[in-house]
């Protein structure tokens, strides 16, 4: 299972609810996540499988794609609660004002991490080739093609939060885009 918080069905209108991203504490966004979902939100809390190595033994764990970030989708009225949950240190915004997280990037997201593929975070890119994938469990995507050790990686980017996970990725399943634009 490659997400540990599962959308909760939550049967009223999506009206006034948007995603937000929380900020944790270090190492606390799992339970965060359960505390949340328990108070009844809709949480997000993407993660991939990684192979640490200890002296003594070697073991696959479930970390979080994006350290310390939560995703929330919920109405600004219920921010007290959300904030007074324990672990959650702030929800991401500027000026005391949260910032929505886009619809699109989160599913983009949940894509790649629902995807057979293998995903890893990224360093978060400013430049590169926007490339559109034609093919496979990802038809549809938009993101960037990088090269690293000779494998070529399609990277889905977190704007607001600067942050970005990569996949492996077949060249014969894109198409170029073209470069991205820095607007500044």
């Amino acid at each position: 299972m490659t997400l540990i918080a599962k959308s909760l069905e939550i049967h009223d209108s999506f009206a006034g609810r948007y995603w937000y991203a929380l900020y944790t504490r270090h190492q606390h966004e799992k339970s965060a996540a359960e505390t949340l979902l328990r108070k009844g939100h809709e949480v997000f809390l993407p993660l991939y499988s990684a192979m640490h190595r200890w002296r003594d033994r070697s073991k696959r764990l479930s970390l979080p794609l994006f350290p310390s970030y939560v995703f929330i989708r919920t109405r600004w009225d219920r921010r007290l609660e959300i904030l007074d949950t324990p672990g959650i240190i702030s929800i991401v915004g500027c000026s005391g004002r949260p910032e929505i997280v886009p619809e699109e990037q989160i599913d983009a997201v949940r894509r790649v991490v629902a995807s057979p593929v293998s995903v890893d975070p990224y360093p978060f890119l400013q430049c590169g080739e926007r490339v559109i994938v034609t093919d496979g469990p990802l038809i549809g995507m938009e993101g960037i093609l990088v090269r690293k050790k000779g494998i070529s990686r399609f990277v889905v980017s977190l704007e607001m939060l600067g942050r970005s996970a990569a996949v492996e990725i077949d060249l014969s399943n894109i198409e170029r885009i073209g470069p991205i634009s820095l607007a500044m």
